[in-house]
């Protein structure tokens, strides 16, 4: 008989899990998936173009309902998790109805972050991170709304993307002196703020909120030095942190996020965790491609195999505001690397990367390629493979053709 499996979370950690698993053991579990959301498992990261307009909502959508069933998967969805009885293997649902379950397997995402500061409550506040939230946005934001988003990270140039998209005079503010300082070196974020302005979209660097101003709802933002921004709509896109509610009330071991080791197992047997909800060695990541390594891994696991997650070099490899960026390992350098930089701004490009010598050899250990990011995974592998490049830094920069054919000579 198929032991119950269930998946708390129906977003793209679980979808992957779920391939994964059907991939390797179809039949072995009796899978149930429960999402608090009342769709289909979707791609996130298409939200900004469904906010402009650019897809329909069933364009995002990962897997259809016959694949799930196909695959033996009971899908739960509009009736979210409430509690988990770790102790007794049940999880209890919203409605009053509860799972047992042998596995457990959180996969609950991130929450929205929202300031403290006076006025985040107003109506006209919102967040920037499920359908739900697409569909508010596109509710409020006419042609002629003025429209500010807190942020200038990813997250936050998405929905400014999408909200110029669909007619608002938007507005990013955002503390650092760049836009996604933590995935653009200085040179690329300047070349990204002339393609975000050039959409229409102001940007104020180095803008700190101090409250958001109103009676029964959002009519300005006030900043630090006490300039107040006129505003019918504020959109807080300032970052998530790992949802870990149901795993902290369980009495699980959480820190930002919910406790795993090497195996995704958290301090609880047959309780595990992946995706932006989980803590791996101290470290929660908030991008795809971990949360799908954490997938295949507790996948083989579960499936009988040998495997374990010893962490990811993280990349973000997208398109903002139209232009396409990527940047993955140490991108920020230090005294001890080395830059190799091409760039042309009169057509939008650059390419800066990162080495470092030791006695072993010459190692590329970070990139940042903003306008063609065609060679970026190629990248990618080098940083994940530690190859020594030494003899081929001549020709690294001008990407994969070039270095492929060297490296093929090389072995042969």
């Amino acid at each position: 008989m198929s032991e119950p499996l269930v998946v708390i979370g129906n977003g793209m950690a679980a979808a992957k899990f779920c391939e994964e698993l059907a991939s390797r053991s179809l039949g072995r579990y009796a899978v149930a998936v429960i999402g608090a959301e009342p769709h289909l498992a979707y791609n996130r990261v298409l939200l900004s173009s469904l906010l402009a307009g650019e897809v329909a909502a069933g364009d995002i959508v990962l897997r259809s309902a016959d694949w799930w069933r196909a695959r033996g998967v009971t899908l739960i969805y509009g009736r979210p998790a409430v509690a988990i009885d770790a102790d007794a293997g049940r999880v209890a649902l919203a409605d009053g109805t509860s799972l047992p379950y042998s596995k457990l397997v959180l996969a609950t995402g991130s929450h929205p972050i929202r300031l403290p500061v006076p006025g985040m409550e107003l109506p006209g506040v919102m967040t920037f991170r499920d359908r739900a939230d697409v569909e508010a946005l596109l509710r409020a934001a006419k042609p002629g709304t003025r429209a500010i988003v807190i942020g200038g990270g990813l997250l936050g140039l998405e929905a400014a993307t999408g909200l110029a998209g669909a007619g608002a005079d938007t507005t990013v503010i955002h503390l650092a002196d760049r836009l996604m300082e933590r995935q653009l070196d200085p040179r690329a974020a300047a070349l990204l703020r002339q393609a975000v302005e050039a959409r229409g979209i102001r940007v104020r660097l180095g803008a700190s909120t101090q409250a958001i101003e109103g009676d029964s709802r959002v009519e300005g933002l006030r900043l630090a030095d006490g300039e107040i921004l006129p505003a019918d709509l504020i959109v807080v896109a300032c970052g998530v942190r790992p949802n870990a509610d149901l795993a902290r009330a369980a009495g699980l071991a959480c820190n930002r996020g919910v406790v795993v080791d090497d195996g995704l197992s958290t301090s609880h047997a047959g309780v595990h965790a992946i995706g932006e909800c989980a803590e791996h060695r101290g470290q929660v990541y908030g991008l795809v491609e971990p949360a799908y390594e954490h997938a295949r891994v507790l996948a083989r696991r579960l499936s009988g195999d040998t495997a374990a997650y010893q962490g990811s070099v993280t990349a973000t490899n997208l398109k903002v505001s139209g232009v396409h960026v990527f940047s993955a390992g140490d991108f920020a350098g230090a005294e001890d690397t080395q830059d190799i930089v091409l760039s042309d701004p009169g057509i939008g490009f650059y390419r800066r990367l990162v080495l470092r010598e030791d006695a072993n050899g010459t190692r590329l250990v970070g990139a940042v390629l903003y306008g063609d990011t065609a060679d970026g995974l190629f990248y990618l592998d080098l940083i994940r493979s530690g190859h020594d490049i030494g003899r081929h830094r001549a020709d690294i920069a001008f990407g994969r053709i070039d270095l492929d054919t060297n490296l093929t000579a090389e072995a042969a």
